[in-house]
């Protein structure tokens, strides 16, 4: 047990790194420069100036010396500053945290369980007017880009139907106390946002939990549960559902990553304070510190979620051995 998990650190720490040394090259050769877009905001700067800029925040040096230097700050858990923020990199990531991972794992949660729902009843009965009607939303909501999702979603439940707020977290005149009064100012203007970024996911979970239901309701061990004589409930949601949903949950694992590159979109259509919105404020502004710190946080999210993953399939499938 103990090499495993020496193995499986290992593993990661050097998936990290690999991570960490992408992401700065790729920061790096895209076009722009952090001191000249500096310069653009202030409304001018002198030359001296941007010299004294780049020498201090080290861009005068060789890319490979700026690589050394910066692997060197990770490895001591320092991310630097923002060169447009003025702040510790570490400290905006651990602000912004609580409001990305609220929308992720509604989103997410919400998509699955909705999802595996749906594709189950539309398992039931195949050819069934409902089975017919969850692959139609199915196929519609995962064909819809996000950003479009978004806006119809706005222009139907805010503006046509004034039902939900369009951006922030907050209402103005909230006071943020967390108090009931304040969740549920939270909770409804968290509506839109996680209805948007979750009806592509649950488009997808919807229809591979139909497949799964459909192949596993086909095995020799439902025909055995049912020849027993138990209620077609019983079959369906302890025997057949526990197996169908191994691939549903093996989509949620891999599909983290993606769901954080959709909460980009969606956090910069509705303007929500999360780490979305800050990449993009980042990128924009060609903040490199900033930028990188975003995406090392999100690669160790999928990381540590790939490996929840894999705890859970243990959980729900004993015959499922750590290797």
């Amino acid at each position: 047990m103990l090499r495993q998990i020496g193995s499986r650190l290992m593993q990661a720490l050097l998936l990290v790194l690999a991570v960490v040394v992408l992401n700065f090259a790729l920061v790096h050769a895209a076009p722009g420069d952090p001191v000249e877009t500096i310069a653009g905001v202030s409304g001018g700067m002198s030359e001296e100036l941007k010299t004294e800029l780049r020498a201090a925040y080290g861009l005068d040096q060789p890319l490979p010396t700026q690589l050394g230097v910066y692997l060197l700050k990770v490895a001591q858990l320092d991310l630097g500053y923002s060169y447009f923020f003025n702040l510790p990199v570490t400290q905006l990531i651990v602000e912004r945290i609580p409001a990305t991972l609220l929308l992720v794992v509604t989103s997410v949660l919400g998509a699955f369980f909705i999802g595996t729902t749906l594709g189950v009843l539309a398992s039931r009965r195949p050819n069934g007017w409902l089975s017919q009607l969850i692959n139609l939303i199915s196929l519609v909501g995962f064909a819809a880009p996000v950003f479009w999702t978004g806006m119809m979603l706005v222009l139907l439940l805010a503006s046509a139907l004034p039902l939900f707020p369009i951006s922030n977290m907050r209402s103005i005149d909230s006071s943020g106390g967390g108090g009931l009064a304040d969740i549920m100012d939270v909770a409804h203007h968290l509506v839109l946002p996680s209805l948007t970024l979750g009806l592509v996911y649950l488009a997808q979970y919807s229809r591979l939990a139909r497949a799964s239901m459909l192949e596993v309701l086909g095995a020799d061990f439902i025909r055995t549960a049912r020849a027993k004589g138990l209620a077609e409930r019983v079959v369906l949601y302890k025997h057949a559902l526990r197996n169908a949903v191994l691939p549903v949950v093996t989509i949620l694992g891999l599909q983290f990553g993606n769901v954080m590159a959709g909460a980009i979109l969606v956090e910069t259509v509705f303007n929500w304070p999360g780490l979305g919105r800050l990449a993009y404020e980042s990128v924009l502004r060609r903040d490199y510190p900033t930028i990188l710190g975003v995406l090392l946080f999100a690669s160790i999210v999928v990381l540590v979620m790939n490996q929840i993953t894999d705890l859970c399939y243990r959980q729900i499938d004993p015959r499922i051995k750590s290797r």
